[in-house]
């Protein structure tokens, strides 16, 4: 069962990409990532075996990145605004 809700997933797209509708925005999508690797990491905390779940957190990791990399070739103001309001790459 995913943590994340409708009306989350929504909240998470109209603040960081243009409205809603929009999921397909990098910002959104990279919020997103963000957001479901912060609730798998603090499952990893409690379940340190769970070695299965600690690939695809990895995965998503990776994935994250890459849609950064691609953020800082294309907007690189859109990038620095993002990672400061999500709070990663200090």
């Amino acid at each position: 069962m995913s943590h994340l809700t409708a009306e989350k997933k929504a909240n998470i797209f109209k603040t960081f990409g243009e409205n809603e509708k929009n999921t397909g925005s990098i910002e959104g999508q990279i919020a997103m990532l963000t957001e479901r690797i912060n609730h798998i990491s603090t499952h990893l905390k409690s379940n340190k075996k769970d070695f299965s779940t600690q690939r695809g957190l990895m995965g998503m990791v990776g994935r994250r990145k890459r849609l950064l990399q691609y953020l800082t070739r294309t907007n690189l103001t859109s990038y620095r605004s993002l990672i400061e309001q999500l709070g990663i790459r200090k």
